[in-house]
């Protein structure tokens, strides 16, 4: 399941969503430089100011219940003035995993967090 989320901050919409690498077309994955498994996850992220694709700075981390954290590293992907930033990470069975994200705009940070359970593609 890979429903997209929104958070607003002003005139900033940070859109986010949490799907997994197999559900990728193989052609779109090796595009963007993902690696399609059953368990690799990815997160993808857009950023508008004021209805318009912006840049970012984006980093965060991914935790499981056992506490075990890993750095989400990102990068951006540019495409028919579309601007989003893309960060894979492991998981290894059906679990809920707690996403802490920052988003850096100018002076201003926000930070986004939310749980999203995942389950490995049979």
């Amino acid at each position: 399941a890979a429903a997209e989320r929104k958070q607003s901050f002003g005139d900033l919409d940070v859109h986010y969503s949490v799907f997994n690498s197999s559900f990728i077309q193989p052609d779109i994955a090796s595009a963007a430089g993902l690696v399609r498994s059953k368990t690799q996850g990815v997160v993808n992220i857009a950023v508008l100011k004021a209805g318009k694709a912006s840049t970012a700075q984006v980093s965060g981390q991914v935790k499981n219940l056992l506490g075990q954290s890993s750095a989400l590293t990102f990068r951006q992907v540019t495409e028919s003035g579309a601007i989003y930033y893309l960060a894979q990470f492991p998981f290894s069975s059906r679990e809920i995993l707690s996403f802490t994200l920052d988003v850096r705009q100018g002076d201003d940070a926000h930070r986004i967090t939310f749980n999203q359970e995942m389950f490995p593609d049979d």
